[in-house]
C-alpha cells in the first residue's frame, strides 16, 4: 500500500527489530484490524521519534507519499513489540480507523469568471475587521480536517482511505516561534509543542509582504525553484499562509489577486469543504500528482471556508474524484495565552 509519510516520522531501524522479536507468525487480520494496528504503530513512531523540525507544523504535502507495502504479519510484530517495550513519550490518544474516501464528481474549471470573483473575494478580505495580535498572544485557529491514509487497501486496489474528519486546534504566536497544536487522535494526548526558530509565514513576517499583488507575486517567486513546477509552488506557498493564519486585511486580499495571476488557476463553482459547506473556489491543478487543490470561498460573504484536494487525474492507485484532503476553519479569534480558547478569560 501507499501510506502518507508524516513529516514527524522517523525510519525503522528493522534489522535491529529482526534481533529483538521472535519471528512473526502469520495472523490473518482483517483489513479494518490492519489499518487499525497501522495507525497505531506510527502514532507509537510519532510519540517515540526525537524532537520535530521546525517544518513540521505544517500538514505533509502529496508529494511526501511514499510505496510502503507491509504485510499483517510484519505490521502486528512491530505492534506487539510498541506495546511490549512502550512509548518512551506522551500517551496518544486511539487513532481512529481510516475511512473509504469520498469520490465526488469532477465539475471543470474556468477563467471566464476569475478576475470578477477574485475581485470579489479580495474586496471582502479588506472589509473584514481582523483583530491584530499584541506581544504575548496567541492567533488561535479551529478546524475540521481530513487526510489522506492509505491510497489503497490490500484487499481493494480501488478503494482510498482517509482520515475520518476530525478537529484540530493550532495556537501560534505573531512572531511564530512559540505555539501548539491539539488534534486528538493523530498527536500525541494533550498535543505537541510548535514552538519554532523558523518565522517564515508568521503574522509578523506575513504582515511586512507587499500589498501590491504584482511585487508580492515576485516575491513569492523568489521562493521557488527549478525542483518542480514553479508555478504550482507559487500557488502551494499562498496556500500554506492563508489556510492556518491570520493574515492582515490588506496582505490577504493582495494574495488572492496574486494567485490569479498564476498560470492555471481557475474558477470551480461548486466545491464542499471538511465541514460539507458549499462555495466557489479558486484551483490549480499540480500536473505531477493530478491533484487539484481548491481554496473555497463562501459564495455571498467571498470569507474564505477551507479547502478541498481532489484528484482529476489517476495518480498510482487514486481514481479521478477521490477527495484526498478537506479542512473547514471554523474559527480564528487572538488570544492571551498558548492552549487558551475564545470565550475564555483574554479571548478577542
Amino acid at each position: 500500500m501507499i501510506r502518507k509519510k508524516s513529516r514527524r516520522e522517523e525510519s525503522l531501524d528493522h534489522a535491529e527489530l529482526a534481533r529483538l522479536l521472535p519471528a512473526p507468525g502469520d495472523p490473518q487480520l482483517s483489513l479494518d484490524r490492519h489499518l487499525l494496528l497501522e495507525e497505531h504503530l506510527m502514532n507509537e513512531i510519532q510519540c517515540t521519534a526525537p524532537a520535530p523540525a521546525p517544518a513540521a507544523s505544517r500538514r505533509p504535502r502529496r508529494a511526501l507519499l511514499i510505496g510502503v507495502p507491509v504485510t499483517a504479519a510484519a505490521l502486528a510484530g512491530v505492534f506487539a513489540f510498541t506495546m511490549l517495550t512502550g512509548s518512551r513519550g506522551a500517551t496518544t490518544a486511539a487513532t481512529p480507523p481510516p475511512v473509504e474516501a469520498p469520490v465526488v464528481r469532477i465539475e471543470p474549471g474556468s477563467t471566464a469568471q476569475l478576475a470578477s470573483t477574485v475581485q470579489r473575494i479580495a474586496a471582502a478580505a479588506l472589509a473584514r475587521k481582523t483583530p491584530e495580535p499584541g506581544p504575548g498572544q496567541y492567533i488561535y485557529i479551529k478546524s475540521e480536517v481530513s487526510y489522506l491514509s492509505v491510497s489503497h487497501t490490500d484487499t481493494n486496489p480501488s478503494k482510498a482511505m482517509v482520515q475520518p474528519v476530525h478537529i484540530r486546534e493550532s495556537w501560534r504566536s505573531p512572531d511564530g516561534r512559540k505555539g501548539w497544536l491539539d488534534e486528538p487522535g493523530y498527536q500525541p494526548k494533550g498535543g505537541v509543542t510548535l514552538d519554532s526558530d523558523v518565522t517564515r509565514d508568521s503574522y509578523n513576517e506575513t504582515k511586512t509582504l507587499p500589498t501590491d499583488p504584482a511585487a508580492l507575486l515576485k516575491k513569492i517567486y523568489a521562493r521557488t525553484n527549478d525542483e518542480s513546477d514553479r508555478d504550482q509552488q507559487a500557488f502551494t506557498a499562498i496556500g500554506d499562509i492563508v489556510i492556518e493564519q491570520l493574515v492582515p486585511a490588506g496582505t490577504s486580499a493582495a494574495l488572492y489577486r496574486a494567485a490569479a495571476k498564476i498560470p492555471g488557476v481557475v474558477v470551480v463553482d461548486h466545491a464542499k469543504d471538511a465541514a460539507g459547506r458549499d462555495g466557489i473556489a479558486l484551483a490549480r491543478v499540480d500536473q505531477q500528482s493530478g491533484e487539484r487543490t481548491e481554496w473555497i470561498f463562501d459564495r455571498k460573504t467571498y470569507a474564505y471556508l477551507g479547502s478541498r484536494g481532489v484528484q482529476v487525474k489517476q495518480f498510482e492507485d487514486i481514481k479521478p474524484g477521490t477527495v484526498i484532503q478537506r479542512t473547514a476553519v471554523l474559527q480564528r479569534a487572538v488570544v492571551d495565552a498558548e492552549k487558551q480558547r475564545p470565550g475564555e478569560q483574554g479571548a478577542v
